[in-house]
Parts: structure tokens; C-alpha cells; sequence
């Protein structure tokens, strides 16, 4: 099993750009296999095409970005996300991404009462996010998406059961508390 990066980032200078380079350092100092999943540099088309959308109650794609990232998943026992926080959520890149890749039979099943995720491989989750506005004012005034819906809704209707969110503030954070959350990456 390896580890996969799910990174959204569009900027090579960005502090998400970081974040990926120390996650990728890690694993390479721990002799670690991952496989990064760079949904910008790879040009990943987050809109359904009709095409598209006509498969989706079948569970079937006629993207092979898809069918390549499904499998990918498959293969996973780690996973990291990595993106930055664009009015209070994930780019829409990575919305598409999840909307796109987690079809039925592949991501989960939906023949009974509700929802069996079907990623139960995944044992463990890291969602690492940048933004301008305090985790506080994410958290409490915004409503917390990332928990609320992202970890509690999506993540865990495909079967992933175990995830942590690690935020930072790049806006007011100095040089040295982000040198600090990078180390803690």
C-alpha cells in the first residue's frame, strides 16, 4: 500500500507549494511509496461533460484521469490533501475532483439504507489547508466545512473513517510560525 497527495495548488511559489515539498521530504526520509496526484499541473477537468454525467448513475467515466486517480486510491493506505481555503472551502479543482472520481461501485455503495464507503483502505487522512481568515472564524462563524461536510459527510460516505485537519493563516502568520507548521507537517 502507499501513500497518495492529493495537491491543488496553481502557483509554484505558493506556501502550498511548501507544504508538498516537506510531505514529499517525509516520505522520502521514511522510505515511504507515494504517488502525488498534482490535479493542476496534471490539468484535471473538474466539470462533468455530459458524456460524463449520463455514466454517472452507472458508476462509469469516460475520463481516464478519472479511471487513473480511482485506481490510485485504490492502492491507498495514507492519504494526504493539500489546497488552499478559497471563500471558506476547497478550489473548486478539488470539489470536481471528489464530484468526478468517487463514483458508485468504486467509491462507495449505494444498494442498501445509506451510503457504504467502499475506500476502506484509506486508513488514515491528513487535509492540510492554507487561507486568510483565523481557523477560528472558519470554525465557529463559517460553519466549518472542512469537518462538517468535508471529513463527517464526504470522506466518511466513502469509507474513509479517520481524518485530521491542519490548518494555518498565512495572512497573520510570521516567518516563524510557518516555518514551525511546516516542521509539524
Amino acid at each position: 500500500m502507499k501513500t497518495t497527495i492529493i495537491y491543488a495548488h496553481p502557483w509554484k511559489g505558493s506556501y502550498n507549494q511548501a507544504i508538498l515539498d516537506k510531505v514529499i521530504k517525509r516520505l522520502k526520509n521514511e522510505q515511504k511509496k507515494y504517488q502525488l496526484i498534482d490535479l493542476n499541473k496534471e490539468q484535471f477537468n473538474p466539470v462533468f461533460s455530459e458524456k460524463d454525467l449520463a455514466l454517472f448513475s452507472k458508476g462509469q467515466t469516460t475520463d481516464p484521469l478519472v479511471l487513473q486517480y480511482q485506481k490510485m486510491l485504490g492502492e491507498t493506505e495514507e492519504l494526504f490533501i493539500i489546497a488552499p481555503t478559497w471563500w471558506y472551502e476547497f478550489p473548486a479543482i478539488v470539489k470536481g475532483f471528489f464530484d468526478k472520481v468517487m463514483l458508485k461501485n468504486i467509491a462507495y455503495d449505494d444498494s442498501g439504507l445509506s451510503l457504504k464507503g467502499l475506500f476502506t483502505n484509506i486508513k488514515k487522512t491528513t487535509i492540510i489547508n492554507t487561507g486568510t481568515a483565523p481557523k477560528w472564524y472558519l470554525k465557529f462563524i463559517k460553519g466549518n466545512d472542512v469537518k462538517s461536510v468535508f471529513i463527517n459527510g464526504t470522506l466518511k460516505d466513502i469509507g474513509i473513517k479517520k481524518a485530521k485537519w491542519k490548518y494555518i493563516d498565512v495572512k497573520t502568520a510570521s516567518k516563524n510560525q510557518r516555518e514551525q507548521f511546516l516542521n509539524n507537517v
